[in-house]
């Protein structure tokens, strides 16, 4: 009972989060929410075997995913406020979290090697989350979860290059989605 409370709890804070992106299907907010919902579900069906037997193989790659999502997560962040220059009147996109409103593109840093960092660290945090405790619901929500995120990218991409035009084109052409020199 007490996992429906928290998802429900933490699924109203995400709807909040969200509030300007659920309206608009072409956003990539909307489909990050979906993406995030299904991470949600995934941790709370996890959440009891979190630390149990934590030296099991299905663990251990559970833990190197999450230790590991964290990295393109706060290089992607710190590259987006220091080198993307958020500006929160001069960006036109309502539907868009504080740190994404950049009025420059950024292509150093993590962006060299990926075009989307912080999706990169969602796909690792939702695979790390469902080797706690691999079954079939979580295979489904893992699943869920990897394409909402891809759907999420390719909307990005789009309003990237409505903002960013050729450039944004042009940087699409020498970077990889989520995984360097892969996809």
């Amino acid at each position: 009972m007490w996992e429906i409370l928290v998802f429900i709890l933490i699924s109203l804070l995400l709807v909040y989060v969200s509030r300007a992106s659920l309206p608009d299907r072409l956003s990539h907010g909307f489909y990050r929410f979906f993406a995030w919902e299904a991470i949600l579900a995934l941790m709370i069906i996890n959440l009891p075997v979190w630390f149990h037997n934590w030296l099991a193989w299905h663990q251990i790659i559970s833990w190197i995913l999450l230790i590991i999502c964290i990295l393109p997560l706060a290089f992607g962040i710190h590259h987006l406020v220091s080198k993307g220059l958020p500006d929160q009147q001069k960006h036109s996109e309502p539907s868009f979290l504080g740190f994404e409103k950049t009025t420059v593109l950024v292509t150093s840093g993590i962006y060299r090697f990926i075009r989307h960092p912080l999706y990169s660290s969602l796909l690792l945090l939702n695979w790390g989350v469902f080797f706690k405790d691999p079954s079939v619901p979580g295979t489904l929500l893992a699943i869920a979860a990897t394409i909402f995120l891809i759907l999420t990218s390719k909307a990005d991409e789009t309003e990237c290059l409505r903002i960013f035009g050729p450039q944004y084109q042009d940087y699409m052409k020498t970077t990889k989605r989520f995984i360097p020199l892969i996809y």
